[in-house]
């Protein structure tokens, strides 16, 4: 149309129009705007099917919501995105900014393809964009409480301004649609999408935020919020959230949850000062930590991975990874500590592993999560930090709920034996195995390994 300007918005990590910054400076650049989704193989090839089909159904309700004009196109960006602005005779391409390794190798390409077209960036995914905060000499934390702090002195922008009328176009280009979605094999997802998104989050503020520092840690109950998978693709900003938080009502629970939120920035953080932190211990001295391989520490794998291996709370935490794509955070925590000092597996074994089955899979969060529990990471101190099982299943799931609901062969005993069936009478249940370690022995092992490379 003669006369008539058009913007290019590509969609990534930020799939909604409230609370949009970079949809507002598409809508205010030109005339109309080209909504953008490239399914990129190499981001395709790592996820799992569980993030995949949760993707694909955020695209669909997007689709709806631009009138059918989102442009969904699969490709290398590099080619896709450039293709596309010259068609249309783009004044600019907009995008949340990526802080991701891969995504900031993205954008560079995607910058220099585009040549004069501009690649504006505006806005990013987190409550504090990655690389802002430094510590007083300049250097980038390491350790959370001090980041906390300096992200709480800085403060937060408000949410951005609902867009009102966008006039959306199609630029006459053709799309691929958003593709079907792949076999889940029983996992059930929550609802996705933008709608989803903000009618789970009202119920939570009205009827979860209060109890939530009661009931965070209590994987039986439903005390957590289900945002991670919504942050994990940007169907919310995290400032929608903190502005519900700050009010009235939300007490030490949405203190507690604030909390939480400033985590996931901060691994953000840490992954974008450290990017090879992704796949390496982030203290080097960790990186000659002894750690087990071979047909043996492959067994035990596959009893971890399959919920098999003889204590509950582990078993409940890996059978409800299998059929939610989703481990309740606590249950992260003990599942994690399992696997890396328990069995001495590698922390990239679990990580791998939750990529791959996790709905809510997000790099820095997930990388970083294992660096923590493993002793890798930013904490200083976690390497003394060996879970035991029992303990963690009598403190967080005190009466079994939880380890009943994923365990069927543990739902016919009492609260006194739910997280130690070895010691009932004839031993456990009739399908369910005995110990595949003993803790106490592999803690004192974890911890002289440990000793080895700590000095």
């Amino acid at each position: 149309m003669p006369g008539v300007t058009t913007a290019v918005l590509w969609f990534r990590r930020d799939l909604r129009l409230a609370d949009h910054p970079a949809l507002l400076a598409a809508r205010d650049e030109a005339d109309q705007v080209l909504p953008l989704f490239v399914l990129d193989d190499v981001l395709r090839g790592t996820s799992g099917a569980p993030r995949l089909a949760f993707l694909y159904r955020c695209l669909r309700e997007l689709e709806e919501r631009t009138d059918g004009r989102l442009r969904v196109l699969t490709g290398r960006p590099e080619q896709v995105v450039p293709h596309v602005a010259a068609q249309v005779g783009a004044s600019g391409v907009h995008v949340s900014s990526d802080h991701a390794p891969y995504g900031r190798e993205r954008d560079r390409r995607v910058r220099e393809a585009l040549g004069e077209v501009p690649l504006v960036a505006t806005g990013s995914p987190y409550g504090v964009t990655p690389g802002t905060l430094h510590k007083a000499d300049g250097t980038p934390f390491k350790v959370y409480s001090p980041f906390a702090r300096a992200w709480s002195a800085r403060g937060l922008h408000s949410p951005a301004p609902a867009p009102g009328t966008v006039r959306w176009t199609d630029g006459g280009l053709p799309t691929d649609g958003v593709p079907a979605d792949p076999d889940l094999h029983g996992v059930v997802l929550p609802a996705a999408g933008e709608t989803a998104a903000l009618d789970r989050w009202r119920t939570f503020v009205g009827e979860g935020v209060a109890g939530y520092a009661r009931t965070r840690n209590r994987p039986g109950a439903d005390g957590t919020s289900g945002m991670s998978v919504h942050l994990k693709y940007g169907t919310v900003h995290p400032r929608t959230l903190h502005a519900a938080l700050g009010g009235e009502g939300a007490g030490e629970g949405g203190g507690k949850l604030a909390g939480e939120l400033v985590w996931r920035d901060f691994y953000a953080d840490v992954l974008w000062h450290a990017p090879g932190s992704a796949r390496h211990e982030l203290q080097p001295a960790m990186a000659s930590l002894q750690y087990d391989e071979g047909p043996e520490a492959d067994r035990r794998f596959e009893r971890w991975a399959t919920g098999t291996t003889g204590y509950p709370i582990v078993d409940a935490g890996m059978r409800q990874l299998r059929h939610e794509a989703y481990v309740h955070n606590r249950v992260r925590m003990i599942v994690g500590s399992f696997l890396c000092k328990d069995l001495h597996l590698h922390w990239r074994r679990g990580a791998r592993h939750f990529m791959q089955h996790l709905r809510d899979g997000d790099l820095a969060s997930n990388q970083h999560g294992w660096q923590w529990i493993a002793g890798t990471g930013t904490d200083p101190s976690p390497y003394f930090r060996v879970f035991n099982p029992v303990k963690q299943g009598r403190d967080h799931d005190p009466d079994g709920e939880y380890v009943r609901r994923w365990v069927p062969e543990l739902r016919g005993l009492s609260a006194r034996h739910v997280h130690e069936p070895w010691l009932l009478p004839g031993g456990p249940p009739d399908g369910y195995p005995l110990p595949v370690v003993d803790h106490a022995s592999e803690r004192a092992e974890a911890l002289r390994r440990y000793a080895a490379v700590k000095g």
